[in-house]
C-alpha cells in the first residue's frame, strides 16, 4: 500500500488483484469501516461479493451511523457528521455509490449539488443569558501566551506527546477563548482528551481556522447519515451479492503467531449458538475493534436513559485479541475510567406543534420548516452547567417525518453537573426534563416551559458509555497498525486503528483505514490517497496565523525588543520577494 495525491492516481483504476477469485473476506461489524472496506474489495480488489462476508452483531448496519424511526419511541439520532471538502477517501468512496434519490446520479453527486444550493454556515453559534446571541464578530480571543501554545503544540513532535493531556499543554487562559469553546463543542473535546490527538486537528483542519466560528467549513447530507450514507452502500453492496449476517457476535479471532500473523479462526456466537469458522490464509478477516456506541440505551420522555458500563461485543473482542498480541493494541487505554464529568448523554427532540419554533427561529434566523440550513451546525449554550449544544439540520431530517415536525439533537458535554433549570446531571434526567432545560436555555417563559416540553416535543435520551473514547489519552501502541506487521490475512478498520496523521471522530477516518487494509491484503496497484495537507502549505499556514490573531499584525504582537529589531531587519532584506508578497496577502503586516 502507498499514498498518493492528484488526479493522476485519483482516475485511475488498478488492476486486477492477483489469486483475487481465490480469496474470501469476513467484516467483522457492519458500521462505515467494513461497508467501506466491503466496497473497496468489489470495486478496486475485483473481489466477487458472495465472497464477502459482514457479521454484524446488531439486526441493522450502520453502527455509530445512524437514523431511525423506533415505533414505540419516535425519531432517535445519537449523533450526526460533519464533513468537509478533503475528506478525500470518503468522496473516493461515495463517488461510486449511487443515490437512492437522484436518478442516475453517484451519492457524491447529490452532496455537492445540494452543499451547492444550500451552503452551510450558522449565523449564531453560542448563546448565553437564556437564548441571547453572543456577538462574538468571529473572534478567538486567544491572549498571546494561548497563541504561542497552540504554535508550539503544532511544532511539537507527535511521539513527544504520549499520554499526555490537553491540560498539559495549556495553560488555563486558553480555555477561557472563544476558540476554546468553538473547537471543544464542535469536536467533542475536553479538558482531559489527548494532546496528541488535539495536534493532529490542529494539523487536519488548519485550512478551516477561518470557517469555525461561523461554521462555513462544513458539509451535511440531506437527511439522517443512516439514510443518506448507509441506505446506499448497503444497497450497492447487495446488489453485488454480499452477504450480510446480522445477530452474530464475534467473539475472537484465533491467530497463529508462529512466524507470521495468521487468522486461522473465528469464534462466533450466531442466535446464541456457539460456532467456529476456519480460515486460510485466503480468508481475509477485518476487524472494527471497539465501538462509541456500543451498549447505547434509551430512555423517553418520562424516564431517564439507563446508565451502563457493560463493555459490549466489540470491546470484548478487542480484550480477547489483546490478550493474544501486544500489536494488537489496549483497549483499557478507551474503555476504562472515564471522567464522570465526560459526555455520556444526547437527546433527540422532536417537536409535536409550532409552539417551539419561534424560539429557533429567533435565534438561527432561519425559517426551521423551509427545509434548508437551519442552525447550520451547533449552536452552544456558553452558560450552561450542562454545557449543552443542539442542532437542527435540513429538515425534515428524516424522509418519514412529518413537514409540521422538527427533529433536534442536543448534547452536554459535562455529564456530572446540576443544570441551570433543571437541578440533576443530564445522566439523571428524563427525555422531558432534558428538553426543559434546553427551553430554558432558548429563553421560553419559565412558566410555560414544563407544558411545552410535556405536550409539544417528545424527547429521547440516550446512553453512549465509551461515545469519546476515541480522544482518551494515548501512547504509541495502544491502538493496533490498520495492518499489524507480519500479519497475512488479518487487519484492524475504524477510529480505534492506527493510521498517520488523519483525525478519529470522522467518516474519513472510518473509510481511510478501510481502503489502506484492502489494498494491504490485496495488494491493491493504486494510491490511497493521502491526508490533505493544508499543515504543510506555508500559505493557509500564514493566513490561519493572521486569523487566530483575530487581525492583528505582526507589529502588534507582544515579544521582547530584540525579536522586534530582528523582526524589522528580516523584513527589510524580504523586500521585492514573494516573502513579503506572502505576508501582505495573509494580512500580517
Amino acid at each position: 500500500m502507498y499514498r498518493s495525491n492528484g488526479n493522476y492516481e485519483a482516475f485511475a483504476r488498478p488492476k486486477k488483484p492477483e489469486n483475487v477469485d481465490q480469496k474470501s473476506a469476513y467484516l467483522v461489524g457492519a458500521g462505515l469501516a467494513s461497508l467501506a472496506a466491503a466496497a473497496f474489495l468489489v470495486r478496486d480488489g475485483q473481489m466477487k461479493g458472495e465472497n464477502i462476508h459482514i457479521l454484524e452483531e446488531l439486526p441493522i448496519a450502520g453502527g455509530s451511523l445512524d437514523g431511525i424511526l423506533n415505533p414505540t419511541r419516535g425519531f432517535i439520532i445519537r449523533g450526526g457528521r460533519e464533513m468537509e471538502n478533503h475528506f478525500e477517501c470518503l468522496w473516493d468512496l461515495f463517488r461510486s455509490i449511487p443515490s437512492l434519490e437522484v436518478e442516475d446520479a453517484s451519492v457524491l453527486d447529490e452532496f455537492y449539488w445540494l452543499n451547492k444550493e444550500d451552503p452551510n454556515s450558522s449565523n449564531c453559534r453560542v448563546i448565553e443569558n437564556r437564548g441571547q446571541r453572543i456577538p462574538t464578530d468571529g473572534k478567538f480571543t486567544l491572549s498571546d501566551k494561548s497563541s504561542e501554545e497552540i504554535v508550539k503544540l503544532f511544532l511539537t513532535a507527535e511521539d513527544q506527546l504520549q499520554d499526555k493531556k490537553i491540560t498539559d499543554v495549556f495553560s488555563d487562559e486558553f480555555f477561557e477563548s472563544n476558540f476554546w469553546i468553538y473547537w471543544s463543542s464542535m469536536f467533542a473535546f475536553e479538558k482531559w482528551h489527548s494532546a496528541m490527538e488535539m495536534r493532529r486537528y490542529i494539523m487536519r483542519f488548519i485550512h478551516h481556522i477561518d470557517g469555525l466560528p461561523d461554521l462555513s467549513a462544513l458539509k451535511f447530507t440531506k437527511y439522517n447519515q443512516y439514510e443518506s450514507l448507509v441506505l446506499p452502500l448497503v444497497n450497492y453492496l447487495e446488489e453485488k451479492g454480499v452477504h450480510f449476517q446480522y445477530d452474530t457476535i464475534v467473539k475472537n479471532v484465533l491467530v497463529d503467531q508462529d512466524n507470521q500473523l495468521v487468522a486461522r479462526a473465528l469464534e462466533v456466537e450466531i442466535a446464541g449458538k456457539a460456532e467456529s469458522i476456519p480460515l486460510t490464509e485466503n480468508d481475509l478477516v477485518f476487524v472494527t475493534n471497539g465501538s462509541i456506541t456500543e451498549s447505547t440505551t434509551y430512555g423517553d420522555n418520562d424516564h431517564p436513559a439507563p446508565i451502563t458500563n457493560e463493555l459490549g461485543g466489540s470491546w470484548r473482542l478487542w480484550k480477547n485479541l489483546a490478550a493474544e498480541n501486544e500489536a494488537f493494541g489496549k483497549p483499557e487505554k478507551f474503555c476504562e475510567n472515564l471522567p464522570e464529568e465526560s459526555w455520556f448523554v444526547s437527546a433527540t427532540i422532536t417537536t409535536l406543534d409550532d409552539k417551539i419554533a419561534p424560539y429557533i427561529e429567533k435565534i438561527s434566523k432561519r425559517d426551521p420548516y423551509a427545509g434548508k440550513v437551519v442552525t447550520g451546525g451547533i449552536v452552544t449554550v456558553k452558560d450552561s452547567n450542562w454545557l449543552m449544544s443542539y442542532t437542527l439540520n435540513r429538515q425534515p431530517h428524516f424522509k418519514a417525518q412529518p413537514k409540521d415536525k422538527l427533529v433536534v439533537w442536543v448534547y452536554g458535554l459535562l455529564s456530572n453537573k446540576p443544570g441551570n433549570f433543571i437541578k440533576k446531571s443530564i445522566t439523571e434526567c428524563s427525555g422531558s426534563e432534558i428538553a426543559q432545560e434546553w427551553l430554558y436555555h432558548l429563553g421560553v417563559p419559565v412558566e410555560e416551559i414544563p407544558a411545552l416540553a410535556q405536550h409539544s416535543a417528545n424527547t429521547i435520551p440516550c446512553y453512549m458509555p465509551y461515545i469519546t473514547s476515541y480522544f482518551m489519552a494515548r501512547a504509541n501502541g495502544d491502538r493496533p497498525l490498520v495492518v499489524p506487521e507480519g500479519s497475512k490475512n488479518l487487519a484492524f478498520i475504524g477510529n480505534f486503528s492506527e493510521t498517520e496523521r488523519d483525525t478519529v471522530f470522522t467518516t474519513e477516518y472510518s473509510v481511510r483505514t478501510a481502503m489502506e487494509a484492502v489494498y494491504t491484503l490485496l495488494d491493491v496497484d493504486r494510491g490511497v490517497p493521502e491526508v490533505f495537507a493544508s499543515a504543510y502549505d506555508i500559505r493557509t499556514l500564514l493566513n490561519s496565523t493572521g486569523r487566530l490573531m483575530d487581525g492583528k499584525k505582526l507589529s502588534e504582537i507582544k515579544v521582547p525588543w530584540i525579536v522586534k529589531m530582528l523582526e524589522k531587519k528580516a523584513l527589510n532584506k524580504a523586500e521585492g520577494t514573494m516573502i513579503l508578497e506572502l505576508l501582505k496577502e495573509s494580512h500580517l503586516i
